[in-house]
């Protein structure tokens, strides 16, 4: 079995968070593969970037999650893991890339997100880094005020 190992980003912008609709009429979220010296952080900001065009910073690991499917065109199995990075938006801007196979995407309410969402597993992750981030925008708040 082919593993190939993956980093992704679950982004928040606000109480809102960002997924794409890929050419099997999917919503998921952005992520890509690891190749060659890259860290799974930069994977991460880049495929978020090239992706949706979202410009995001990380605020923390979100785990790891793992998949197998059937490659055709490799004619094996193929194992994706994916290290995920809880991310912050600046602005809710984004901008679909329709060369890379995306044909609809945007910030969405968590509830309405979850509900276009096609993978359980990825609905999972996104109700987990949302706890862990409004934690930290919480811890973000003390300390600013305090």
């Amino acid at each position: 079995m082919l593993t190939r190992v993956c980093a992704g980003g679950v982004v928040f912008f606000e109480d809102q968070v960002f997924i794409l609709k890929n050419d099997k009429g999917e919503w998921v979220l952005p992520k890509g593969v690891i190749r060659f010296n890259q860290l799974p952080q930069e994977v991460a900001i880049d495929r978020v970037r090239e992706e949706g065009g979202v410009t995001a910073q990380i605020v923390s690991p979100a785990g790891e999650t793992s998949y197998e499917f059937y490659s055709y065109s490799r004619k094996q199995p193929v194992c994706n893991r994916i290290d995920w990075f809880i991310m912050e938006a600046g602005s809710d801007s984004y901008s679909v890339n329709r060369e890379e196979g995306f044909s609809d995407g945007g910030f969405f309410p968590i509830e309405e997100a979850l509900e276009k969402i096609t993978y359980s597993q990825d609905r999972s992750l996104v109700r987990l880094a949302y706890r862990k981030y409004n934690y930290y925008r919480s811890e973000e708040l003390v300390a600013t005020v305090g």
